[in-house]
Protein backbone atom coordinates (compact mmCIF):
# COMPACT_ATOMS: atom_id res chain seq x y z
CA UNK A 1 0.00 0.00 0.00
CA UNK A 2 1.31 3.65 -0.89
CA UNK A 3 1.59 6.09 1.57
CA UNK A 4 -0.35 8.78 2.52
CA UNK A 5 1.15 12.41 1.45
CA UNK A 6 1.98 14.69 4.30
CA UNK A 7 -0.62 16.83 3.47
CA UNK A 8 -3.65 14.65 3.13
CA UNK A 9 -5.67 13.49 6.32
CA UNK A 10 -7.79 10.77 5.81
CA UNK A 11 -10.65 11.31 8.21
CA UNK A 12 -10.66 14.97 6.65
CA UNK A 13 -10.16 14.01 2.85
CA UNK A 14 -11.49 10.88 2.32
CA UNK A 15 -13.78 10.13 4.78
CA UNK A 16 -15.19 14.12 5.00
CA UNK A 17 -15.36 13.80 8.83
CA UNK A 18 -16.63 17.41 9.64
CA UNK A 19 -17.42 18.32 6.06
CA UNK A 20 -20.75 16.07 5.60
CA UNK A 21 -22.43 19.49 4.79
CA UNK A 22 -19.87 20.91 2.21
CA UNK A 23 -21.14 18.83 -0.59
CA UNK A 24 -24.89 20.37 -0.05
CA UNK A 25 -23.07 23.67 -0.23
CA UNK A 26 -21.63 22.93 -3.44
CA UNK A 27 -24.78 21.45 -4.71
CA UNK A 28 -27.15 24.40 -3.64
CA UNK A 29 -24.54 26.78 -5.81
CA UNK A 30 -24.86 24.85 -9.07
CA UNK A 31 -28.71 24.66 -8.38
CA UNK A 32 -28.07 28.49 -8.62
CA UNK A 33 -26.41 29.01 -11.57
CA UNK A 34 -28.77 26.57 -13.50
CA UNK A 35 -31.68 28.47 -12.15
CA UNK A 36 -30.92 31.11 -14.42
CA UNK A 37 -31.63 29.84 -17.48
CA UNK A 38 -34.61 28.00 -16.38
CA UNK A 39 -35.73 31.46 -15.03
CA UNK A 40 -34.34 33.03 -18.22
CA UNK A 41 -36.86 30.49 -19.96
CA UNK A 42 -39.90 32.24 -18.63
CA UNK A 43 -39.08 35.88 -20.05
CA UNK A 44 -38.09 37.15 -16.80
CA UNK A 45 -34.85 39.04 -18.43
CA UNK A 46 -36.34 40.36 -21.31
CA UNK A 47 -36.61 39.85 -24.83
CA UNK A 48 -40.12 38.77 -25.35
CA UNK A 49 -41.92 41.53 -26.89
CA UNK A 50 -44.81 43.36 -25.31
CA UNK A 51 -47.90 45.12 -28.13
CA UNK A 52 -49.27 48.27 -26.66
CA UNK A 53 -52.30 49.13 -28.76
CA UNK A 54 -53.58 53.23 -28.72
CA UNK A 55 -56.45 54.28 -30.26
CA UNK A 56 -57.40 57.89 -30.95
CA UNK A 57 -60.03 60.09 -32.79
CA UNK A 58 -57.37 60.65 -35.59
CA UNK A 59 -55.04 57.45 -35.43
CA UNK A 60 -54.31 54.23 -34.15
CA UNK A 61 -50.66 52.99 -33.35
CA UNK A 62 -49.25 49.80 -32.67
CA UNK A 63 -45.96 49.45 -30.57
CA UNK A 64 -44.51 45.96 -30.76
CA UNK A 65 -41.30 45.71 -28.25
CA UNK A 66 -39.75 44.53 -25.42
CA UNK A 67 -39.91 46.22 -22.10
CA UNK A 68 -37.80 43.86 -20.50
CA UNK A 69 -34.14 43.61 -21.49
CA UNK A 70 -30.72 42.85 -21.14
CA UNK A 71 -26.92 43.88 -22.36
CA UNK A 72 -25.87 43.29 -25.47
CA UNK A 73 -29.78 42.24 -26.52
CA UNK A 74 -30.43 42.87 -30.06
CA UNK A 75 -33.86 44.11 -30.47
CA UNK A 76 -36.50 45.22 -32.82
CA UNK A 77 -39.20 47.56 -31.84
CA UNK A 78 -41.97 48.24 -34.73
CA UNK A 79 -44.42 51.23 -34.95
CA UNK A 80 -47.81 50.38 -36.62
CA UNK A 81 -50.00 54.04 -37.42
CA UNK A 82 -52.90 53.44 -39.16
CA UNK A 83 -54.45 57.02 -40.09
CA UNK A 84 -58.33 57.21 -38.77
CA UNK A 85 -57.92 60.18 -40.89
CA UNK A 86 -55.82 62.19 -43.01
CA UNK A 87 -52.82 62.49 -41.50
CA UNK A 88 -50.96 65.44 -43.35
CA UNK A 89 -47.54 65.68 -41.76
CA UNK A 90 -47.10 62.52 -39.76
CA UNK A 91 -44.20 62.65 -36.99
CA UNK A 92 -43.39 59.81 -34.19
CA UNK A 93 -41.46 61.23 -31.71
CA UNK A 94 -39.54 59.08 -29.45
CA UNK A 95 -38.15 60.32 -26.15
CA UNK A 96 -34.61 59.94 -24.63
CA UNK A 97 -35.45 56.30 -23.26
CA UNK A 98 -35.87 55.36 -26.40
CA UNK A 99 -31.83 56.19 -27.16
CA UNK A 100 -30.40 56.56 -23.51
CA UNK A 101 -27.64 53.47 -23.12
CA UNK A 102 -29.24 52.36 -26.59
CA UNK A 103 -27.78 52.18 -30.11
CA UNK A 104 -29.83 52.64 -32.74
CA UNK A 105 -28.93 49.97 -35.89
CA UNK A 106 -31.17 50.79 -38.55
CA UNK A 107 -34.91 52.29 -39.34
CA UNK A 108 -36.74 51.04 -42.35
CA UNK A 109 -38.53 52.33 -44.19
CA UNK A 110 -36.31 55.59 -43.69
CA UNK A 111 -38.08 58.72 -42.54
CA UNK A 112 -38.61 61.80 -44.33
CA UNK A 113 -36.09 63.36 -41.87
CA UNK A 114 -35.24 63.10 -38.64
CA UNK A 115 -34.30 66.07 -36.38
CA UNK A 116 -34.01 66.52 -32.25
CA UNK A 117 -37.07 67.66 -30.52
CA UNK A 118 -36.35 69.13 -27.26
CA UNK A 119 -34.05 66.28 -26.50
CA UNK A 120 -36.47 63.60 -28.55
CA UNK A 121 -35.79 62.24 -31.72
CA UNK A 122 -38.28 63.48 -33.97
CA UNK A 123 -38.71 61.27 -37.31
CA UNK A 124 -41.19 62.72 -39.90
CA UNK A 125 -42.93 60.33 -42.01
CA UNK A 126 -44.51 62.57 -44.03
CA UNK A 127 -48.37 61.87 -45.31
CA UNK A 128 -50.68 59.20 -44.36
CA UNK A 129 -53.75 59.14 -45.70
CA UNK A 130 -57.15 58.14 -44.26
CA UNK A 131 -57.26 54.16 -44.05
CA UNK A 132 -53.93 53.88 -44.96
CA UNK A 133 -51.16 52.32 -42.35
CA UNK A 134 -47.40 53.10 -41.74
CA UNK A 135 -45.15 50.55 -40.45
CA UNK A 136 -41.38 51.93 -38.82
CA UNK A 137 -39.08 48.82 -37.54
CA UNK A 138 -36.66 50.09 -35.89
CA UNK A 139 -33.52 47.94 -34.44
CA UNK A 140 -31.73 48.63 -31.38
CA UNK A 141 -28.93 47.32 -29.08
CA UNK A 142 -28.48 47.45 -25.44
CA UNK A 143 -24.65 48.98 -24.43
CA UNK A 144 -23.71 45.85 -21.86
CA UNK A 145 -23.12 48.57 -19.27
CA UNK A 146 -26.31 50.05 -19.70
CA UNK A 147 -28.48 49.11 -16.31
CA UNK A 148 -32.17 50.49 -15.69
CA UNK A 149 -35.19 50.27 -13.50
CA UNK A 150 -37.89 51.92 -14.35
CA UNK A 151 -36.01 54.10 -17.50
CA UNK A 152 -39.43 55.98 -18.63
CA UNK A 153 -40.11 55.13 -22.84
CA UNK A 154 -42.35 57.66 -24.17
CA UNK A 155 -43.72 57.93 -28.03
CA UNK A 156 -45.81 60.65 -29.09
CA UNK A 157 -47.92 60.85 -32.46
CA UNK A 158 -47.55 64.40 -34.22
CA UNK A 159 -49.72 65.80 -37.10
CA UNK A 160 -47.22 68.48 -37.50
CA UNK A 161 -47.39 69.94 -34.55
CA UNK A 162 -50.78 68.99 -33.25
CA UNK A 163 -50.38 66.02 -30.67
CA UNK A 164 -52.63 62.65 -31.71
CA UNK A 165 -51.60 60.32 -29.11
CA UNK A 166 -49.24 59.68 -26.28
CA UNK A 167 -47.78 56.71 -24.88
CA UNK A 168 -45.64 56.25 -22.07
CA UNK A 169 -44.12 52.89 -20.08
CA UNK A 170 -41.31 51.63 -18.05
CA UNK A 171 -38.66 49.54 -19.73
CA UNK A 172 -36.04 47.57 -17.14
CA UNK A 173 -32.34 46.84 -18.45
CA UNK A 174 -30.83 43.55 -16.80
CA UNK A 175 -26.98 43.48 -16.72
Amino acid sequence: MPEIPDAIVLKRDRDLEGRQYDVWIRRGLMSLVAAVPVIALFNVFGQRPETHMLVGPAASLNIYAPDRLRGGLLFEGRFHITARQDIKDAYLVLGPGWAEGMSINTIEPSPVSEASNSGRLSLELGHIGAGKSFILFMQFQVNPTNIALGRKQTVWLNDGTDRLLTFSRDVTIFP
